[in-house]
């Protein structure tokens, strides 16, 4: 049967949206490690902290709950001065970051830090959550802005974790419902294991939907329009918004949406030609069932898309 907006709004509340008390449980861990990695900081004279962020989704609010099948992650972004951007690695400064991590928690196993793509990780086995630690290089003449490399190619770009924390609260301030929209789309991702489709990439989607076909309507018929809109355009169609400003890049890959903070960034890059056939199967399934189950008097249907955790009232 069709979902009432009430329905998946209790959805999104209690099953999939990080509840209050852990949300404050995950800021005063990750803030205690701030600290003392920025004491630590403090003793060493060749880095030099200016500003940190919390960011990506977690910062964002549309992380989901820790489950089995949903990881908590929190980036924290550490803007450095005093370093040459031409010069200067990610092996480096994650190198320097990490030799900074075992300081601060001698007790804990090296195994519990990895050096993943763009980050150091710590992961906090009590809560079970993880923290990347994401260095970039300040630029000093656009605040907010900065230089991050990749791990795999050792290519930099430019980010700007305010400005993208901003560009998700702008399309919560036009609708409402938008995080709940984003989160209803990761946990299907989730559930369906569409691996290759990351949360940014989500997030950039479903506001390009948000763009083209406004908000009106029932917030189940906007995530049958989000997984419509995929299925249809089979995601051949560069994407870009507002805010991007020159220079723009030109891009050969599969799938093309422009981070809305450095046009010369392609955030989906790394999705294949397969990849893309296959999250444009995975919508176009996923549209189908969406229909189907709206018209069927059975919420069985709808646990095909989001799982055996789907509730939608007491």
């Amino acid at each position: 049967m069709a979902l009432s907006n009430t329905q998946l709004r209790y959805y999104d509340s209690n099953v999939l949206r990080l509840p209050a008390d852990k949300r404050k449980e995950y800021h005063a861990q990750v803030d205690r490690l701030i600290t003392e990695l920025c004491k630590s900081v403090r003793d060493k004279t060749e880095i030099k902290i200016t500003k940190v962020v919390k960011a990506g989704s977690f910062a964002k609010y549309t992380i989901l709950r820790k489950t089995v099948s949903d990881p908590v992650d929190v980036d924290v972004v550490f803007y450095i001065a005093g370093r040459d951007v031409t010069k200067e690695t990610l092996d480096s400064l994650s190198a320097t970051i990490y030799d900074l991590l075992i300081k601060i928690y001698p007790t804990k196993s090296v195994e519990d830090f990895e050096i993943q793509r763009k980050a150091a990780t710590v992961k906090f086995v009590g809560s079970g959550l993880s923290v990347d630690i994401v260095p970039v290089i300040e630029d000093a003449a656009r605040p907010g802005y900065g230089w991050q490399y990749d791990i795999h190619d050792g290519s930099k770009i430019q980010t700007c974790a305010p400005c993208q924390i901003q560009f998700v609260r702008d399309r919560k301030n036009q609708d409402g419902d938008f995080r709940t929209l984003v989160r209803m789309a990761k946990k299907w991702r989730n559930y369906a294991e569409v691996k290759p489709l990351k949360s940014f990439a989500i997030e950039l989607i479903m506001a390009h939907v948000l763009a083209t076909q406004g908000k009106a309507g029932s917030i189940e018929q906007r995530f049958r329009n989000f997984l419509l809109y995929i299925a249809q355009s089979g995601l051949k169609e560069q994407i870009s918004f507002p805010e991007n400003t020159a220079p723009f890049g030109s891009f050969s890959d599969p799938v093309v949406i422009l981070d809305p903070v450095y046009s010369l960034n392609n955030v989906t890059s790394r999705i294949s030609e397969t990849e893309r056939k296959e999250i444009v199967t995975a919508a176009q399934d996923a549209w189908e069932t969406a229909n189907f189950a709206s018209v069927e008097n059975d919420n069985g249907v709808w646990k095909e898309l989001f799982g055996p955790g789907l509730k939608v009232e007491d």
